[in-house]
Formats: structure tokens, sequence, C-alpha cells
């Protein structure tokens, strides 16, 4: 096996993220968390999403917190990710940590 694959490897998602394929979502994650140091999730251009999606999203962020393990999205949320994020209310309440995961922002000072 390669060993850099060991450590990494982007998971590219469908084009819906929704209810009806969260438990698959939630299959592929878990069995990365398994197997790999850092998983970096790609979110396709266009995606369709559901609120679904952002929590199996934060709670794999939580997971991989605890596990010692590195996980990030590739790109910064947009399109219906960053709507659903809007009507949620998370974005309003992010501290840094959640900012600079969904959205990209560093800390800039």
């Amino acid at each position: 096996m390669d060993t850099q694959k060991q450590y990494y490897e982007s998971i590219n998602l469908p084009d819906v993220l929704s209810i009806r394929n969260v438990t698959e979502l939630y299959s592929k994650f878990n069995y990365e968390f398994h197997s790999r140091d850092t998983i970096i999730v790609s979110i396709p251009e266009g995606a369709e999403a559901d609120l679904s999606f952002i929590q199996l999203i934060e709670s794999s962020r939580r997971q991989a917190k605890t596990r010692g393990k590195t996980f990030k999205l590739s790109s910064p949320a947009n399109g219906s990710v960053l709507k659903v994020l809007e009507r949620a209310g998370f974005i309003e309440s992010f501290d840094q940590e959640d900012a600079n995961f969904w959205l990209h922002k560093e800390v800039t000072l």
C-alpha cells in the first residue's frame, strides 16, 4: 500500500447530500476514519444539501477531533451548503474554528 495514501484520502461526494443518502455517507466517513489519519471531503460544485448533511459533517468533525484525526473540506462551503448553514443559523454562531473549517477563514492579526 502506498504510504502517503495511508495518511491522506480525499472523499468525493455525490451531487445530492441529503437525508436520502446520509447513511451511505456516514458509512463512507466511518470507513475512512478507521484507515486514514487525514480525511479531506470534496463537495461537488452545485451540490444540493440539506440539514442532515451539515449535521453529519459536524458530527464527523467532533469524531475526528476525539480520535486525533484531521478532517477538513477541500474548498470553502458554497452554493446549497452555504445556504443551509445560513438558514440554520450556523454562520452567525461560528467561532474561529468553525469559520476556518467551513469558510476557510484563517485568523488574521
